[in-house]
């Protein structure tokens, strides 16, 4: 649980085509590392953090941001806070319980081609350096 309660507004970044009142729940396959089936649902209070997030999942559709509200409690992202950064700079949460899509939200900040070309290599020498643990 947080321990102070960040008000939002929350967001998710994904390449899913949702709709307002959809629900995004917990234990489907991360973005990052397929091999791996969630057992929370992520988001943060950034907008542009979730458009960098759709940016980087998987699949070729387009990347979509949506304002989300927990349906229930949530803590710190560990994969983000404490236990790699001090604090949680990024605002990033987790829960168990489902989130529902509030709107979608179109005016969020595009990576450059580049960007997101050293984001997906920095992600992947993780990855083959054993150091992208995902926290689960």
């Amino acid at each position: 649980m947080t321990d102070e309660r960040d008000e939002g507004p929350f967001f998710h970044g994904t390449k899913a085509d949702l709709g307002v009142g959809d629900l995004l729940t917990a234990g489907f396959r991360s973005n990052y590392r397929p091999e791996v089936v969630m057992n929370h649902i992520y988001f943060t209070a950034l907008r542009d953090g979730a458009g960098m997030a759709a940016e980087l999942a998987a699949g070729d559709a387009e990347p979509r941001v949506y304002e989300v509200e927990p349906t229930g409690e949530f803590e710190n992202d560990p994969n983000v806070t404490d236990k790699k950064f001090p604090g949680n700079p990024t605002r990033s949460y987790r829960s168990t319980e489902p989130l529902r899509i509030v709107r979608e939200v179109l005016d969020w900040t595009r990576l450059s081609p580049e960007a997101l070309q050293d984001w997906r290599a920095k992600l992947a020498a993780l990855d083959a350096g054993g150091r992208g643990e995902i926290i689960n």
